[in-house]
């Protein structure tokens, strides 16, 4: 990484990379400490040697746990829930330290429930075995899964499954561009949510999968997954005040749609 970023002067890092199922974490918590921690403060540890002006990181709504208020802000407790939430919260924590000591100004971007595919159809999430919500529900609808399994019925929520605040991949990606160009303008580091502000529970997920194929499938029913918050949603007043991001795509029928049709783009290709 380094003679990367020298060969080609690298002014700007976007640090995307992670491991990122919350189950998967609790069972390896050493592994993902290492993958999202520890290889984070080589890279951060590398853009500073070389002289990277400008870094953004991708962080996630797991560093709140499960928040005690909803819609949950960034100034709120970050108590997190898995070895995921705190490998991530970890690396904000070293981000922002090697900001005050070195000058690396930078923009913490924390996830909700990313979602959807490229409304062209050009690219979309291409995980084997997939967890994402969505991508379980669009697949079985599809025939690709015999079934999908809703984890836990018994949350403190008005259906009794877990709810999320999904955004679309698009306004995600928005949102790192209207980042790179705050802070190439001389922005402070800062941390925004990305999410719309609104949740949905897995059922109303379900059921809009349902709606948009036009697909009855099969839902069974299991317990609780480690490490999953009873209800998370964003408040997004901040990101769309400082960075003056818009979002083209908050509604859950269009996320599906998206997804939807970039699954049978792929199942199409496999074909």
């Amino acid at each position: 990484m380094a003679a990367l970023i020298a060969e080609h002067r690298v002014d700007a890092v976007i640090h995307f990379a992670a491991s990122i199922v919350v189950p998967d974490s609790v069972a390896d918590p050493l592994g993902y400490y290492r993958n999202n921690t520890a290889n984070s403060r080589s890279l951060i540890e590398c853009a500073i040697k070389g002289g990277v002006k400008h870094f953004i990181f991708s962080s996630t709504a797991a560093v709140y746990g499960n928040p005690a208020t909803v819609p949950v802000g960034e100034d709120d407790p970050v108590t997190p829930m898995s070895p995921y939430g705190s490998s991530k919260l970890m690396t904000e924590i070293m981000l922002r330290d090697a900001g005050a000591a070195y000058g690396l100004r930078h923009v913490i971007l924390r996830y909700f429930n990313v979602a959807g595919a490229d409304p062209l159809g050009r690219t979309g999430q291409s995980t084997k075995g997939a967890t994402h919500l969505i991508k379980v529900a669009v697949e079985t609808a599809l025939g690709l899964r015999p079934k999908m399994d809703v984890f836990g019925t018994d949350y403190p929520t008005p259906d009794g499954t877990c709810i999320r605040d999904y955004i679309h991949v698009s306004d995600l990606v928005r949102a790192h561009a209207d980042a790179l160009s705050y802070l190439r303008d001389g922005g402070a580091s800062a941390t925004f949510n990305c999410g719309y502000g609104r949740g949905f529970s897995v059922r109303d997920v379900i059921e809009s999968v349902k709606r948009v194929s036009g697909i009855d499938f099969k839902v069974e029913f299991a317990g609780r997954r480690a490490g999953d918050p009873a209800q998370i949603v964003a408040a997004s007043d901040r990101v769309r005040a400082v960075l003056h991001w818009k979002p083209h795509f908050d509604d859950l029928n269009t996320i599906v749609t998206h997804a939807l049709a970039w699954e049978r783009k792929l199942s199409a290709r496999g074909s």
